[in-house]
């Protein structure tokens, strides 16, 4: 086995490892081991086996560290930042928006260590957020993790509050990329008025919460998908549509991470609830409660 092979096969991880190729099989089967399949041969890229020993043998050395990815929140981001501040900077939460799908990809390779995710009302997520994670490699040792309910809507220019539905289809649109939570959002609304994302006018593309409403307060869009946080943050009017469940999907021993916990523990406190009422649009009476386990959804 050369040292410059990118991919190992189960036989170079059985030697790798020092352990019988029937082991390496159960633990990549498992979703212990990262690994992929391709024309129905398990390959394991060397630098996440590498990773993996690392932190499996240290029992989390990397504990001091929490990757996230998926949608963009702009209270999360908060809570990040403020949690970071209370300890001195002695641990790192890297928080990096990529939309859910994409999130979802990161995780899968085993690259993040949590995802954010949100795919429609609040009240279809028991079932829509477990479909959409199954799609994805590992997802049957992931859990999910609600952190909040959130208003989901139209970031407008002020002046265009007033305005009838079918007049805001006629202005500028800032959209987000593909595989965005509120992308899908925003193709399901057009949906429910008759038109779709090829019979508006697109001005420009936006990657989080903020570019969209930065967009707009910039004057380069009228109107664009959002929540109302975003919206208050730039000074911006919004239309509400709809509460969404904001959750994290994350790998069963992540979920019992020291930081991931404080995660929960600082939104629920007297500062957390304090910033979300401030930012506006959130409701966190389900934070930290375990909706999904696996395949098994808790109640």
């Amino acid at each position: 086995m050369s040292d410059n092979n990118t991919y190992m096969t189960v036989k170079d991880v059985a030697d790798y490892l020092h352990l019988n190729e029937k082991k390496v099989y159960q633990l990549a089967s498992d979703g212990h081991l990262p690994a992929t399949k391709v024309t129905g041969k398990w390959l394991f890229p060397r630098k996440l086996v590498d990773q993996w020993l690392l932190e499996s043998s240290h029992h989390g050395v990397l504990s001091d560290r929490l990757l996230i990815s998926g949608s963009d929140d702009p209270l999360l981001q908060a809570a990040l930042l403020r949690i970071m501040q209370d300890q001195k900077h002695q641990a790192l939460y890297s928080y990096m928006p990529t939309g859910t799908q994409a999130g979802l990809s990161l995780l899968s390779q085993g690259l993040v260590d949590c995802c954010a995710l949100h795919w429609g009302k609040a009240v279809e997520s028991q079932l829509r957020h477990p479909a959409l994670v199954r799609q994805y490699n590992g997802s049957r040792h992931w859990v999910l993790v609600h952190l909040f309910q959130r208003q989901q809507g139209l970031i407008i220019r002020p002046d265009l509050e007033s305005c009838s539905t079918s007049s805001l289809l006629s202005k500028n649109w800032v959209t987000r990329q593909e595989g965005a939570g509120s992308q899908r959002f925003l193709k399901d609304w057009l949906g429910q008025q008759g038109s779709t994302l090829e019979q508006i006018n697109i001005c420009c593309a936006a990657l989080t919460e903020r570019e969209t409403a930065s967009a707009v307060a910039q004057g380069l869009a009228d109107i664009g998908p959002g929540t109302q946080a975003a919206a208050n943050e730039f000074g911006l009017g919004f239309i509400p549509v709809y509460e969404e469940a904001f959750e994290l999907v994350v790998p069963r021993p992540v979920y019992f991470r020291t930081l991931l916990q404080q995660v929960f523990d600082w939104l629920q406190s007297a500062e957390g609830l304090k910033k979300a009422q401030g930012c506006g649009g959130y409701r966190l009476q389900r934070c930290g409660k375990l909706v999904w386990n696996g395949e098994q959804r808790q109640n």
